[in-house]
């Protein structure tokens, strides 16, 4: 979650120096997110073409390149909602 957080404050700090200059974004913000999403599926289509070739099921380059590259490390809740807890605990033991 942290990087997301990050990526979002860099976005804002970004947009605040255009705003101070008086430049607008390069592009509108829905074509600019458009064409992030092409060279995102784009990079993913020589491996997938690959596995196919192969005659390899299409669900291995899913799981294997396609869903990491795409997605990330996407944050998990349960995991670090209870590790947190146990850390508040274990503060207000020592208090």
């Amino acid at each position: 979650m942290k990087i997301y957080l990050l990526s979002l404050g860099a976005g804002l700090l970004v947009g605040i120096v255009y705003s101070l200059l008086n430049v607008r974004s390069p592009a509108p913000p829905v074509i600019a997110l458009v064409g992030l999403l092409g060279i995102l599926v784009g990079e993913q289509i020589i491996p997938f073409a690959k596995t196919l070739w192969s005659r390899e099921p299409a669900a291995v380059s899913w799981l294997h390149q396609i869903k990491p590259h795409m997605f990330g490390h996407l944050p998990k809740g349960g995991d670090r909602i209870d590790l947190a807890h146990q850390a508040e605990a274990k503060a207000e033991e020592r208090s």
